[in-house]
């Protein structure tokens, strides 16, 4: 329960939308010693694939720390070497060549010299079978990632084998990983970094709590979901190069992304990478259920802000509470 919104908001936020500090702490830690029992692989195992370790690389919410509760999955880019190897690119397709020399030879497709993504994949879960304190964990092929599973711990590990390339005539440089049908596709997790981080820090910090609440708000059972990447995107694009200031209050901030929501859901939201094209993949009737939400919830955030300022504070407090739920603190 709380006396002020204010107090509320720190409430919720603390208690029920961001990850526990001390979970998120056991979660690195874990994490990390998964890492390094994965870079013994190649010493231990003549038939595992080279590592180039220094590029290893997080991604996705956790990474990017902009994950709500709960911590249910951790995502990481375990880099092989590509010695041996070269790519080709047809219309998105990736193949990766190898040759006769190298100890990816063996991961092919049969009667090939293609290199399987499939095979890598089984390959990283087969050892992963050997670590002794996870051989009762569950390990399996999920498209593009082995996905790992201990009873132990309330997250998954997803980890997506990965080359990363040399520079381009461009200049450029990205990483290659599984497509989920056996050959390979690019990447690059570190733009998409870069521009939370970027924006975040442009509006002083205050744009984590919002992805993380409108997530929140996103996974109520009112609408259809968003996709979580392609939300992230909209709130992302919605702030950036904003000319006002961005409040580290919440509430002040909500109703005016919901109202970009409501408008926006119905236009391209383009991958910020330049590989995916447009990521918006929502259907028409999808899309106007969520429209309809986003204005029905603006429309009750502001009426809660205005409630607040006219002293209303129970009223305030209802108003929220129909937005988010029962989760919502309780006024006192």
């Amino acid at each position: 329960m709380a006396t002020t919104i204010i107090i509320a908001f720190e409430q919720f936020l603390s208690n029920t939308v961001n990850l526990d500090s001390e979970k998120t702490k056991s979660a690195r830690a874990s994490r990390n010693w998964l890492i390094d029992r994965v870079h013994e692989f190649e010493t231990k195992y003549d038939d595992f694939p080279k590592l180039y370790t220094e590029k290893d690389i997080g991604f996705g919410s956790f990474a990017r720390r902009t994950k709500k509760r709960p911590l249910d999955d951790i995502d990481m880019m375990l880099c092989m070497t590509g010695r041996g190897a070269s790519y080709s690119e047809n219309g998105g397709l990736i193949e990766i060549t190898v040759s006769d020399n190298s100890n990816l030879r063996k991961l092919c497709f049969d009667d090939t010299d293609k290199l399987s993504s499939r095979k890598v994949i089984n390959k990283f879960i087969e050892k992963l079978k050997n670590i002794s304190q996870y051989d009762n964990a569950d390990i399996h092929r999920n498209q593009e990632a082995c996905t790992l599973k201990l009873k132990s711990y309330e997250w998954n590990f997803d980890i997506v084998p990965c080359f990363f390339t040399t520079e381009g005539n461009d200049g450029k440089t990205f990483y290659i990983i599984p497509d989920g049908a056996g050959n390979w596709k690019k990447t690059d997790p570190r733009i998409d970094k870069d521009k939370t981080t970027r924006i975040n820090q442009d509006c002083d910090g205050n744009v984590l709590n919002l992805i993380r609440i409108v997530k929140y708000w996103n996974k109520r059972p009112t609408m259809p979901s968003i996709p979580s990447y392609l939300l992230e995107n909209m709130i992302l694009n919605y702030f950036d190069g904003k000319d006002s200031f961005v409040s580290s209050y919440v509430d002040k901030e909500f109703s005016g992304i919901l109202d970009e929501i409501q408008a926006q859901i119905f236009f391209p939201v383009y991958d910020p990478k330049g590989i995916q094209g447009d990521i918006n993949t929502l259907t028409i009737d999808e899309r106007d259920k969520i429209s309809t939400r986003a204005f029905v919830d603006s429309v009750k955030a502001s009426q809660a802000r205005d409630a607040e300022k006219a002293g209303h504070t129970k009223s305030c407090f209802s108003k929220w509470q129909e937005i988010f739920g029962s989760e919502f603190p309780k006024y006192e």
